[in-house]
Formats: structure tokens, C-alpha cells, sequence
């Protein structure tokens, strides 16, 4: 609960300098309030109209956009339904995932994403490129833009386009489809290349050689010695060691038993460890030396872990390393959090580690709300491709008094599977 102070502080001052800009009537040509949200606009918005000079690019961008749009959309949708029917089976605690915050994506108040300068530039970056999008095929489909700006409301801040609500109305089928569709192509397209380039970054970092101890087994030899984890083995029994080829050909001469003094670099200091060596863990059954208890961190592996998320798998593996908590894809957190094991990789230059971070944040924070968007429901984009699809195909037939039902039946479902996700963890533990 550390963030209440600081958000209801930030409130208090949002508030005073809106309430004096308001009563002053301060700027009105350009700070419009909606209700306690300050939008700062401007309607310099000739830049957007140089895309219409390759209006036959952007229209064939926006058709492969609406096809990617409408199978995320019905990929989420089925999503969300399996979600609740989950729910219903496994009944998970309100904890962790399942908390009221950790569904809102607000840096600092999702206890899964930090609020650090890489993820609000994230953040930041994200909702302009969505913005941008609707903008530019505003233009290219003969949509007037009357502003442009940003939405300031302490958390979180937005940006906004505003188009001609009268030449929106009157324009009709993919036209107006392509616009809804045009924010969430643009978050996915750089959604995945910033995942893309985020793996040829990692290309120019080399794991260091040395055995480095990741990992201590619980009531083991190095737990009792007290050896930390991120210690560097440097020698046993006095012999050098530089890697942990050396460490298993020393070993690998020792049983259960057996006494070896393990040397380990920690923080610079050099330690000598007395260590009566175990035996292996009943799941190994093939080594009869001594075991120390360590688990030491492989560089290598991760590489090759990291270059193999560029695949259609890989990128869903992206999205879940801000959850992670088993062994399995932890050792991914490297590429969002500063993590003691990024210390464990020699880089191209100073700063390496926060493009990198900002790559992840960009492309996971773009997916998401990408995908978030492109859900059947009203206000959503995809809520208004949706029911501009249905307009369209009922009224070749004659029923298009029915569309309106049919988009908000549509609507209303959504919004019940959402509040269900939230509501069930709570009311299956009353």
C-alpha cells in the first residue's frame, strides 16, 4: 500500500492546478475539461495530413490490419471464456493475478509492473502510436482531424485525436473499419517489432565464463557453509578453477563424504568455504560423486532460450515473464527488471540493459493493449469494428434496425465476462 500517499498527493496537486486553471478560465482555445480530466489540445494538425499522400500504402496497411485485428479479437474472445470457465473450476484466492490492481495496467499500481522510466516511456509510446493510428487513416480515408493532445488526469496521462464527428458518421464499410482498426495494428506491429529487435539486441551481450553459483539447495552443504547466491567460484582444495569443466574434473574424483575447501568470490571479498560434500538427490541417480549443493547459472542456455523465443510461441512466452515465478521462464526476467543476473553478461556499451528494458516494456505493453482493444465492446475499437461488421451485413439484408441490438448484446456480454473475471476470485471465497 506504499503507492496511496504518493497517488493521493499527486491528486491534491493535480486538483489545485486544474481547479485554478478552470476558475481563471486559463488557455481556453486550448484546455478543455471532461468532467476532472484536462485535455490539452491543439488543431495544428497539418502533419497528419501529409499521409494521404500515400493513401493506396496505408489503406492496403489498414485492410492486412483489420484481418489481424478480427482473429486477435476472436482470439481473446475465446480466451476470456475459457478464463471464466477456469475460474469457475479452479476457484483461485483474490491474490496476486486475481487482485483488483494487478487487472488495471497502471505502472506502480499493477504489482507486476514497476514504475520505472523504461516502463512510462513504454506506456507513453504506446498510446500515441495507437492515437497516431486512428489520425493517419482519419486523413487517408477523407476523415477531417479537428484536434489532437493529451488527456491529463495524474494517472494515467493519454493522448486523443479527435475527428469530425459528421464526416465519421457519413463514412461507411471497411473505410471506418480500417480507421477503428488502424490503433491496434499500429500497437501490434510495434508490439512485435520491439520484440523482435529486442532479440537482436541480445545477439551483442556474451555471457561471462566464469562459474558463477545461481542457486543453493536447501539444507545442502553450500546452504549450511552459508554461500550466497551470485557468488563466483574462483578455486577447490587451492586449484584455480575459471569455469565449471574445472569444478565437475575435480569433483568427479570425490564421493559422499568427502571434505574440499570451496573459495567463492562475493562482492569482491574472497572466502574460503569448508564443505563436508552429500549425496546427490535421490532424482539423479546416475552420479556417485560428492555433491556441494549449488546450481550454477548458465549464460549459454539463456542465449539460446532468448534467441529462440523468435518464433510464434516465443512471443506468447513474452508476455507471461512479468508473472513468472517458476524456474522455468524466471531466469527470462533479465529482459524487463534490473536483476542480479544481468550482472552475469558482458555488454556492447553503458545503458545496455535499459534499451533493453524499454524494448520489452514497448512491445509488451503495446501487445496488451492491443489486444485489450480489440474486444467486442463499446467504447473499444473493436467494439466499433464490430458493430460497423454487423451494420454492413445486416443491412445488405434489410434488418439494420437490428444492428444496434445486436452490437450491444455483444457489448453487455463482454462486459459481464470482464466484471466476472474480477468479481468471481471474491464471491467463490465468501
Amino acid at each position: 500500500m506504499d503507492w496511496i500517499f504518493p497517488i493521493i498527493f499527486l491528486v491534491a496537486v493535480y486538483a489545485a492546478v486544474a481547479y485554478y486553471i478552470h476558475s481563471r478560465k486559463l488557455w481556453e482555445d486550448h484546455i478543455t475539461f471532461y468532467g476532472p480530466i484536462m485535455a490539452i489540445k491543439t488543431n495544428r494538425i497539418g502533419f497528419f495530413d501529409k499521409f494521404a499522400a500515400f493513401r493506396r500504402f496505408f489503406r492496403l496497411y489498414g485492410s492486412a490490419g483489420v484481418i489481424a485485428v478480427i482473429i486477435v479479437s476472436v482470439f481473446i474472445t475465446i480466451m476470456l471464456f475459457v478464463s471464466v470457465r477456469y475460474t469457475l473450476l479452479v476457484q483461485p484466492e483474490p491474490t496476486g493475478i486475481y487482485e483488483p490492481q494487478n487487472i488495471l495496467l497502471l505502472p506502480g499500481i499493477n504489482e507486476y509492473v514497476p514504475s520505472t522510466l523504461a516502463v512510462w516511456l513504454a506506456f507513453i509510446i504506446t498510446i500515441a502510436v495507437h492515437e497516431f493510428g486512428h489520425a493517419i487513416l482519419c486523413r487517408v480515408e477523407n476523415i477531417k482531424v479537428k484536434t489532437m493532445g493529451a488527456l491529463i488526469a495524474v494517472i494515467p496521462v493519454g493522448f486523443f485525436v479527435e475527428p469530425d464527428e459528421e464526416e465519421l458518421d457519413n463514412t461507411r464499410g471497411m473505410a471506418k473499419i480500417r480507421m477503428f482498426g488502424a490503433g491496434i495494428t499500429n500497437n501490434l506491429v510495434v508490439g512485435f517489432s520491439c520484440f523482435v529487435l529486442l532479440i537482436l539486441c541480445m545477439g551483442l551481450v556474451m555471457p561471462v565464463s566464469e562459474p558463477i553459483i545461481h542457486g543453493v539447495y536447501k539444507d545442502y552443504p553450500a546452504d549450511r557453509a552459508g554461500i550466497s547466491p551470485g557468488s563466483i567460484v574462483t578455486a577447490i582444495n587451492g586449484v584455480p578453477v575459471t569455469s565449471r569443466a574445472d569444478i565437475s574434473g575435480i569433483l568427479n574424483d570425490t564421493k559422499p563424504g568427502d571434505v574440499v575447501i570451496l573459495s567463492a568470490e562475493y562482492d569482491k571479498n574472497v572466502k574460503d568455504y569448508p564443505l563436508t560434500l552429500a549425496a546427490w538427490p535421490a532424482e539423479v541417480t546416475d552420479r556417485t560423486s560428492g555433491f556441494m549443493g549449488v546450481e550454477y547459472y548458465d549464460g549459454t542456455a539463456v542465449m539460446a532460450v532468448i534467441r529462440g523465443l523468435l518464433s510464434p510461441v516465443g512471443f506468447f512466452q513474452f508476455l507471461i515473464i512479468p508473472f513468472a515465478s517458476d524456474n522455468g521462464v524466471q531466469f527470462l526476467r533479465i529482459l524487463a527488471f534490473e536483476t542480479p543476473d544481468t550482472t552475469y553478461y558482458s555488454v556492447p556499451f553503458e545503458g545496455f540493459w535499459g534499451v533493453v528494458h524499454l524494448l520489452f516494456w514497448c512491445g509488451w505493453i503495446n501487445l496488451n493493449v492491443g489486444i485489450f482493444n480489440a474486444i467486442p465492446m463499446i467504447p473499444l475499437d473493436g467494439g466499433y469494428i464490430f458493430k460497423e461488421g454487423v451494420n454492413r451485413l445486416l443491412d445488405r439484408r434489410g434488418l439494420i434496425k437490428y444492428s444496434g441490438y445486436v452490437s450491444s448484446a455483444v457489448s453487455y456480454l463482454m462486459l459481464i465476462v470482464l466484471v466476472s473475471l474480477i468479481a468471481l476470485p471474491y464471491l467463490l471465497h465468501i
